[in-house]
């Protein structure tokens, strides 16, 4: 099979996206992009505004996760997110 056959659109993951998003993630363990700190979501420091929320790592101050709520959608930044394991 030629790699084209085999490719689908990103609707195909529509249900482990389903999930993923399901969860209570802060029990997830999140791995500092900025010194690899591996801790819960739920430990990592939130700085939070009335239109979002930073959350920080403890221990080199990075914002691993940006998340901002407008009337018309959700905005997710993970930049600063190096992996996320959600325990099954």
């Amino acid at each position: 099979m030629q790699s084209e056959e085999m490719r689908l659109d990103g609707n195909a993951v529509a249900g482990v996206l389903r999930e993923l998003f399901a969860v209570d993630a802060t029990a997830a363990d999140a791995t500092c992009g900025g010194c690899g700190k591996v801790a819960p979501v739920g430990a990592l420091f939130e700085y939070g505004q009335e239109m979002g929320v930073v959350l920080r790592c403890s221990t080199c101050g990075i914002a691993v996760l940006r998340l901002v709520r407008t009337n018309t959608a959700m905005y997710v930044d993970f930049s600063g997110l190096r992996l996320l394991r959600i325990p099954q």
